[in-house]
C-alpha cells in the first residue's frame, strides 16, 4: 500500500534499488533551495508539465497547477510505473484506495500507463504540504491534485519509477 511522509521517512521504508536511488537523489535536489532542479520547478508556468529524463528508466513530470475541488477528482492507477509524488510548494489532498475496490472506466494502459476509475466511496485522504512525499504502487488507486481548502497553485514533481527496475518494499 502507499507510503507517505518526509523524504527520509519514505526512503527508509523502500528497499534500495538503482531506480529508486535515482528517484530519491533527484527528489533531494528538488527539495534543495538553490539547486538547478528547484529553480527549474519554480519556473514551470501554472498549467504546464515538463518531462525530465533521469536514469535507470526513471523520469519526472515537473508540474505547476491549480489544485482542484475534491468533487472534480478522479481515481487513477498505473501498472508499469510507481509514482513518487512530491509537493514542492503549496498544499494538496491526495486520496488513496486499493485498486481492487474500484471499477475501471477509462483504460489508457497501452499508450500512457494510465487507468481511470468510477467514483467510489472509502479510501483515505493524505494532506501533503511542501516537502511531503507520497509513493503509489500499482495496487494503489490514487486521486492527486485536490485542493486542501481554498484552491491554490501547487508545484510538484511526479517521479515515475519503472516497476521492473524497482525492488520490492522492505
Amino acid at each position: 500500500m502507499a507510503l507517505f511522509g518526509s523524504l527520509s521517512t519514505v526512503r527508509a521504508q523502500i528497499a534500495s534499488s538503482p531506480a529508486f536511488e535515482v528517484a530519491f537523489a533527484y527528489v533531494e535536489r528538488c527539495l534543495s533551495p538553490g539547486s538547478a532542479e528547484a529553480a527549474r520547478l519554480a519556473a514551470v508556468p501554472a498549467g504546464k508539465t515538463v518531462r525530465v529524463e533521469l536514469e535507470q528508466g526513471v523520469f519526472a513530470l515537473e508540474q505547476a497547477y491549480e489544485a482542484k475541488p475534491p468533487a472534480d477528482g478522479k481515481w487513477e492507477a498505473h501498472e508499469r510505473y510507481i509514482d513518487v509524488q512530491v509537493v514542492i510548494s503549496g498544499r494538496e489532498l491526495m486520496g488513496v484506495i486499493e485498486v481492487s475496490e474500484l471499477k475501471l472506466t477509462e483504460d489508457y494502459r497501452a499508450e500512457r500507463d494510465l487507468m481511470f476509475f468510477a467514483p467510489a466511496p472509502g479510501g483515505s485522504t493524505l494532506k501533503v504540504g511542501p516537502g511531503g512525499v507520497a509513493v503509489f504502487f500499482p495496487a494503489d488507486g490514487h486521486m492527486p491534485s485536490l485542493a486542501d481548502g481554498a484552491p491554490g497553485v501547487v508545484r510538484k514533481t511526479v517521479v515515475k519509477v519503472p516497476v521492473a527496475g524497482a525492488a520490492a518494499r522492505a
